[in-house]
């Protein structure tokens, strides 16, 4: 592995103080935020937007990739992809957060074979206590020193675990609880789901004998006891994340292929999931006890004729009754959380095409949306409709993710520290939220 690190006394210092994830409100410092909820509680925060291009703090060249960036304690944490001649590879990167300021990169061979929409790595980096753990496409797993970039331990999951390589590669990020990082790493033997010591890198439990999916897992509260919840290529399933155990378990089968991305989503013990191909699923899961119902699963004729939602990319909302989420060409729907059936539709989120994808985070009493297009929007959901309360332009679209429509923003954005930061194939950006 090649490691080139670039760091000053200012860093030293921070990373003497790193800790762990979600100790700090303004801090980003996993996929979806603090607690993967897509939730972002800092306050003072503008409620309108300027008119054309929105200011950026800064902006830096980066590579290629799907990874989402990662905020914490004063640095941001992306992933991106390098081809040459020669050499395919990829990149975990550390950048001050004030400033743009490169702190350090980690490097290393990563030839992508037949892992298709190659553009670059997909998982977002988790930081937890001092450390940055990080997975690739083809299953590269790192624990890295938050602070300097020195390695602490890696696997190589292709390898260890004889993974049947899904067509888009690992992209579920590393989940951290307690002394643990979990990853769905879609291996033989009963290894979809892995955890490792987080200080060694040792296993110290497998479960499941699944296709690996491409959804990052969540941990929810049943019984007085955490529950991991799992989304892989063929159930949701809900287990101890403490030794792997079962505790209930729904199929989820794919008509054509795996593609379950979106985040399984809760409130009020109602619980979420949905694919491009094969629908929508909700299920029960009782607080009182370590069990699960089905409530509901709707499946459309095909991609165009879509029942409930058909998600592709984005993660929905769920709360208070009803569901909000972009369907499978990007149309923003409403649905009834009891029922699966639909109360409204809107087009005017994003552009309606193929996958066209909308990332949405809750803050106060808004949603804050990042389309494909770029834009960043403030807007209100209810059962009585969307509201776009303002848009502006964040970001230009790029093509390696996807070069059709001149290209798109699939990457979902960290909003920490009052900011938003977001990436393309090309650029990393932050940009001040602060109310002025």
């Amino acid at each position: 592995m090649l490691i080139r690190c670039f760091w000053g006394l200012t860093a030293i210092l921070l990373a003497s103080v790193l800790t762990c994830v979600g100790s700090n409100a303004d801090d980003w410092p996993q996929w979806r935020g603090s607690q993967r909820d897509g939730r972002w509680n800092e306050q003072g925060i503008r409620d309108d937007l300027p008119d054309g291009q929105y200011p950026l703090a800064w902006s830096v060249d980066i590579g290629p990739g799907y990874c989402g960036p990662t905020v914490a304690n004063g640095r941001v944490y992306v992933m991106d992809r390098q081809v040459t001649d020669r050499n395919e590879t990829e990149r975990i990167l550390c950048f001050d957060s004030a400033k743009g300021t490169l702190l350090w990169q980690v490097e290393y061979k990563a030839p992508y074979g037949n892992v298709g929409y190659a553009a670059g790595p997909r998982a977002s980096v988790t930081i937890d206590q001092g450390r940055a753990f990080a997975v690739g496409s083809r299953g590269n797993f790192h624990c890295l020193d938050a602070g300097s970039g020195e390695l602490i331990w890696q696997h190589d999951l292709e390898t260890e675990y004889s993974i049947n390589m899904p067509i888009w590669g690992i992209a579920a990020s590393p989940l951290v609880y307690g002394e643990l990082v979990i990853q769905q790493v879609g291996g033989s033997q009963n290894s979809c789901m892995v955890a490792f010591e987080k200080k060694t890198g040792k296993e110290v439990w497998r479960a499941l004998n699944d296709k690996a999916g491409y959804s990052s897992p969540i941990v929810i509260r049943q019984a007085d006891k955490d529950v991991l919840v799992c989304w892989t290529g063929e159930s949701l399933s809900g287990l101890d994340p403490s030794t792997g155990k079962l505790y209930w378990t729904h199929p989820f089968p794919s008509s054509r292929m795996p593609i379950g991305i979106s985040t399984p989503i809760i409130d009020n013990e109602m619980l979420f999931v949905s694919s491009f191909y094969d629908g929508s699923m909700m299920i029960r899961v009782p607080a009182k006890s370590l069990t699960s119902e089905l409530i509901w699963r709707e499946v459309g004729k095909d991609e165009q004729n879509t029942r409930s939602l058909h998600t592709m990319i984005g993660t929905d909302i769920l709360e208070n009754g009803y569901v909000y989420g972009a369907d499978s060409y990007g149309e923003m729907r409403c649905l009834n959380a009891m029922t699966g059936a639909r109360v409204w539709e809107d087009l005017k989120a994003v552009p309606k095409a193929r996958w066209a994808t909308i990332h949405m985070v809750r803050q106060a009493d808004r949603v804050w949306m990042f389309n494909e297009r770029g834009e960043l929007l403030i807007a209100k959901l209810s059962p009585t409709g969307l509201t776009i309360l303002d848009r502006c332009k964040l970001l230009e679209p790029t093509t390696v993710q996807l070069a059709q429509r001149g290209g798109v923003c699939w990457s979902h954005p960290a909003f920490a520290e009052k900011s938003i930061f977001a990436r393309s194939d090309s650029k990393l950006v932050k940009a001040s939220l602060a109310k002025e």
